[in-house]
């Protein structure tokens, strides 16, 4: 999730080529709600951690959150907010990250690029893995038996024994393709290098169907038989229908560029980029309720009652109400 920009040029380009493509029309750029600024979201606890802070996960008991000075994890107790274990990893974690297996795995980006799993009872590194990430700004994805990475921009993934670290398989996919996601016995990844969503059957490996997004997927979340998809191309929101293997919205954001992370929680899907740091969306109407702006930003989670949201530049996370920001959207937080 670097806070690099693309510059307008390039956003317009990216955007046209999607619409003379015939692909999902390209969202509005600029504000689509009256924007709000992030400070009036005051944090329960902010927390620094590195030179930079990026990917969040949050489990039953801690939230982890990589940095760079140092390379490491960081783990968080949310009952204290408090930073409780520092992990130190040998190159920098450069993708999202997932928790399974009792462990935390995460991409590093290097040369080679290797894949680190950190016992997350004992805190402790227990393995580095070859091979890594295709790219930063990749992802990462949990079955029930194994563990799915991209291993190159030819988009070859791999489905990885949680025990051994071996490839026990490698599917084709769509080169560009980076960020896998799993949801209802599917693996689902995105192709930032183009607009679509392939999706994969997780027991046997088969490519099962290619479901057309905005331009330039990036990161997705999923639940309640919706896939969502941040698309970089143009700023916006893609909302798919797992169960009949469609899109069924696009919503502008007007939050184009690299970088960004997208969440779930609450009945409203929330992303981030930077210097937009924060925006709700209702997951049922699919209408942006809230937009953010201001410093910070740029990888977020929902857990424990919270948004967790991290400011790549400063090297921190913060804490944030769930149902304050719920409220401050109009919406009633459920009891």
């Amino acid at each position: 999730m670097s806070s690099k920009r693309i510059d307008a040029l390039a956003r317009l380009a990216v955007a046209g080529a999607a619409l003379l493509a015939g692909l999902a029309s390209p969202a509005e750029f600029g504000p689509v709600v009256a924007p709000r600024q992030i400070g009036e979201l005051v944090p329960e606890a902010t927390i620094h951690l590195g030179k930079t802070a990026d990917w969040v996960v949050v489990t039953p008991d801690a939230v982890w959150v990589g940095s760079t000075g140092p390379y490491a994890v960081h783990r968080i107790d949310p009952k204290r907010n408090q930073l409780v274990a520092t992990v130190n990893l040998g190159g920098e974690p450069c993708a999202g990250m997932t928790a399974a297996f009792d462990s935390l795995w995460v991409p590093l980006c290097g040369n080679p690029t290797t894949l680190a799993r950190v016992d997350t009872k004992s805190n402790v590194l227990s393995a580095v893995f070859k091979p890594g990430p295709a790219a930063a700004e990749g992802g990462i994805a949990a079955s029930a038996d194994s563990v799915w990475l991209v291993l190159d921009k030819d988009g070859k993934l791999a489905r990885i024994d949680p025990a051994s670290g071996a490839v026990r398989q490698i599917v084709s996919l769509p080169p560009g393709s980076y960020n896998p996601y799993y949801l209802g016995g599917l693996v689902w990844v995105t192709r930032a290098d183009g607009s679509e969503l392939t999706s994969v059957d997780a027991s046997t490996g088969e490519v099962l169907s290619s479901i057309r997004t905005g331009p330039g997927p990036r990161f997705l979340t999923g639940g309640d038989a919706r896939i969502w998809t941040l698309n970089q191309g143009d700023g916006s929101l893609t909302r798919i229908d797992t169960r009949g293997g469609h899109a069924t919205k696009t919503i502008a954001l007007g939050t184009p560029g690299h970088g960004g992370d997208i969440a779930l929680g609450g009945g409203m899907v929330w992303t981030t980029m930077p210097k937009v740091p924060l925006s709700a969306v209702d997951a049922s109407s699919g209408v942006v309720l809230c937009q953010w702006v201001g410093q910070g930003g740029d990888s977020l989670a929902i857990g424990h009652g919270s948004i967790w949201l991290t400011n790549y530049e400063a090297g921190t996370i913060s804490r944030i109400d769930l149902k304050d920001a719920q409220a401050r959207c109009g919406r009633t937080p459920a009891p």
